[in-house]
């Protein structure tokens, strides 16, 4: 018998050409999900930009505002102030921008001027809210640099200042540790130069506490009566050996005491450490006001300048019990969401309250290199000279 066989030609071909078509379909589909992915990508974070730019947008009407509320404090007393003082912190999205002619209605959300090819955007900020009383005064120094801080509680209690400052975000990098080194015997300790200065370790801070009664000198200023001082200068040192949790700040490097003791000339140790993560702050020290000469209200300033580095800070108020005492209209704060379509983003910050037209110099005189004083007295104009030069 004769077995006859069938062989089918191009077989393997078309099992090639369907595996190929798959892999090319797999190919082609991974592609546009990336293409997909990406552009969604891109458009969120468009959106996002845009919706934290409506933010800001609302955040800036809220300053217009502010200063719409300090200018008719000034101008029209206290009574009007007060009026204005709830619609100011009210919980009402808007209200306080409508209050002060900023926006002409609270209903809804207040769009964000585009330009013609953002008009898609539907920009937007849909809330904005304030407060004028605040827990406490946040913000950073730069080395060398002051900031001058109104005591203005919203209750004549407040006894002490509770000053913090060296934040995680101050440190070299991140998982780094403050590193506070034991403060050398007091009162002959000598401060080292900057290069000297160990990474990570808080700076120095100055403090000093300017304040007035109701009554007052301007000798006051440097006259020290019993427990009572108008003026007073503290450099805090950091440390991480024992040091007190409170201070005086009746106490002055500058002068001498009620007894005509001289001035104690070091800076106190604070007891800092190393742990800054979740909001903390290295180095703490409460410093308790000296009664104010003059007596009546209490009109008072901090200033505050670092030393060997840049640092954040954190001011607190508080009273005979050690509970937090607000600041009054001092450093606001700004609650503004906005829009971008459907993302929404929101921005809460602080701003200064603060007259701006009452500079406080940095230092008498400020300057890199040597400096020279050359004096000369006579009674002869001949002998005055208009470029005198220093010896070296």
């Amino acid at each position: 018998m004769r077995t006859i066989r069938h062989y089918q030609s191009g077989a393997v071909s078309l099992f090639v050409v369907i595996f190929a078509m798959l892999l090319i379909t797999v190919v082609t589909v991974s592609f546009l999900r990336l293409m997909v992915a990406d552009q969604q990508r891109a458009t969120n974070s468009d959106l996002s930009q845009s919706a934290y730019d409506s933010a800001l947008a609302g955040t800036e009407d809220a300053k217009r505002s502010l200063l719409y509320f300090q200018q008719i404090c000034n101008q029209q007393g206290e009574a009007a102030c007060d009026a204005m003082i709830a619609d100011m912190q009210s919980a009402e999205c808007n209200l306080a921008l409508q209050k002060t002619g900023i926006i002409s209605a609270t209903t809804g959300e207040v769009l964000v001027q585009q330009s013609s090819g953002d008009q898609e955007l539907q920009q937007a900020y849909t809330c904005v809210l304030m407060a004028l009383q605040t827990p406490d005064y946040i913000g950073n120094l730069a080395e060398n640099k002051s900031k001058l801080i109104p005591l203005i509680g919203v209750s004549d209690t407040v006894t002490s200042v509770r000053v913090e400052w060296y934040s995680a975000e101050d440190l070299s990098s991140t998982g780094s540790t403050a590193n506070a080194v034991d403060l050398p015997a007091l009162p002959k300790a000598s401060l080292i130069s900057k290069d000297a200065w160990p990474q990570n370790r808080p700076p120095v801070m100055r403090t000093q506490l300017m304040q007035t009664g109701s009554s007052f000198t301007l000798a006051d200023f440097d006259t020290v009566s019993g427990s009572e001082s108008n003026t007073n200068t503290l450099f805090l040192y950091p440390t991480s050996g024992v040091a007190a949790a409170s201070q005086s700040f009746s106490t002055d490097t500058r002068k001498p005491d009620a007894n005509g003791n001289p001035g104690v000339k070091s800076a106190a140790p604070v007891r800092c450490q190393s742990t800054v993560t979740g909001g903390m702050y290295a180095c703490k020290l409460d410093m308790v006001l000296p009664n104010v000469i003059g007596g009546g209200d209490r009109t008072a300033f901090l200033r505050l300048t670092s030393f060997y580095g840049s640092t954040h800070f954190r001011v607190s108020l508080l009273d005979g019990g050690g509970s937090v005492v607000k600041f009054d209209a001092v450093q606001p704060e700004i609650d503004a969401t906005g829009r971008a379509n459907d993302l929404f983003r929101r921005v809460v910050s602080r701003v200064d309250l603060i007259d701006t037209s009452f500079p406080y110099p940095e230092a008498a005189v400020d300057l890199t290199g040597d400096f020279c004083k050359d004096f000369a007295i006579t009674n002869d104009v001949a002998n005055y000279e208009t470029s005198a030069e220093c010896e070296p």
